[in-house]
């Protein structure tokens, strides 16, 4: 953790909605001020899409049925420690992107799926800005949890977990539910010991959780929409955190347990300005006395 240079990582699984909380961010960002190193979690992948494919086939090969991104074998742990310790100490360190299609590939005049070469971190940014599937992931070599500042788990009951993404997969890269249904089971003894665990160590979670029957998401013809969802939001330390203030501007919030409010689905981004502006605030603020004294 650092005051002069502060890190906020967004975890949570392939289809679980960190990418709508990261927009949530960028308006948060953009309207304060504030200019932050974007680091996506797809870049610290081991393999690229052709290298993947391969070593899919040869662990399948040797009756390896749970080979998947999930898992440290095809993940750059150590990197991304080295990145968030290089950040928080002097504010810069080496990152790449994941080029997901052609519309990202071509500026780079590379093949989607491929990864651009390593490179410093931008001069003179504000903070560093993570999210993925591992910004708070702890093994026996690497402890990447105890970098950020703000750690921010996104995380879906998971029959909802998983129409996401096959809605997603299907509908946007093509796959067929089968293909999909595949990829969830080899992924699933590494989303076990290596996704779960994540969320004992985040500061504060948020999980959708739908009020329509998602009983057999493999069937499921659409993703339940917000307003058909309600959203738990449990904070690791609630001390700080102006409860009262939180009902009073959501409407149809109310407190599960004394460090949990639970939002209409519809008022989640609301719920994230309304919580995460006051801690960009005291970031900057903190930032801003540090840097003076040196």
């Amino acid at each position: 953790m650092s005051h002069r240079h502060p890190i906020i990582a967004i975890t949570g699984s392939s289809g679980a909605g960190t990418t709508s909380v990261t927009r949530t961010f960028e308006n948060i960002f953009r309207r304060e001020g504030v200019t932050a190193a974007v680091i996506e979690g797809d870049s610290f992948h081991r393999f690229d899409r052709k290298e993947m494919k391969a070593k899919a086939a040869e662990a399948e090969k040797v009756g390896n049925k749970h080979f998947s991104h999930f898992g440290p074998e095809n993940n750059l742990f150590a990197e991304l420690e080295q990145l968030f310790a290089s950040y928080a100490e002097t504010g810069s360190g080496k990152r790449r992107k994941y080029l997901h299609d052609d519309e990202e590939a071509a500026p780079y005049k590379q093949p989607p799926g491929t990864f651009t070469p390593w490179e410093d971190v931008p001069a003179g940014t504000d903070l560093l800005f993570y999210e993925g599937l591992h910004g708070a992931v702890i093994t026996p070599e690497v402890n990447i949890a105890k970098h950020p500042d703000l750690l921010i788990g996104v995380v879906p009951v998971i029959n909802l977990e998983w129409i996401q993404k096959l809605w997603r997969d299907k509908s946007k890269r093509g796959y067929s539910t089968e293909a999909v249904t595949d990829t969830i089971l080899r992924r699933m003894p590494d989303y076990v010991h290596y996704i779960c665990p994540q969320f004992e160590h985040t500061h504060v979670n948020f999980q959708r959780v739908p009020c329509v029957d998602t009983s057999n998401p493999f069937i499921a013809r659409e993703i339940p929409a917000a307003d058909e969802s309600m959203v738990v939001i449990r904070f690791a330390k609630p001390k700080g955190i102006d409860f009262p203030y939180l009902l009073q501007m959501i409407d149809g919030s109310f407190m599960s347990r004394a460090n949990t409010v639970v939002v209409p689905g519809g008022k989640m981004e609301l719920a994230m300005q309304l919580i995460f502006t006051p801690f960009i605030w005291r970031m900057m603020e903190r930032r801003t006395r540090a840097l003076g004294a040196l």
